[in-house]
């Protein structure tokens, strides 16, 4: 049999991101939307409207911030 070169598998480090927090700096209620958007990369803007639109199709954009504002929690204090 033939000796196959096994290299080990090539491992990238994984990007590393911060953590889910709400945001103190960008909020207008409790900051879900704009740590969110921190979080995901885009404008809080587009999260806001997501959760509006959801609220207006059935309700569960309410839901779904109220969970979020009970297990997110607010960035720490900065100094």
């Amino acid at each position: 049999m033939e000796d196959l070169d096994r290299s080990p598998v090539e491992r990238r480090p994984v990007e590393s991101r911060e953590p889910l927090r709400r945001s103190r700096d960008d909020k207008v209620l409790a900051g879900v939307c704009g740590g969110l958007g921190k979080y995901l990369g885009v404008d809080p803007v587009w999260v806001r409207i997501a959760f509006v639109a959801l609220a207006l199709g059935g309700g569960s954009g309410l839901l779904l911030y109220f969970i979020a504002v009970l297990a997110i929690p607010e960035e720490e204090l900065t100094s």
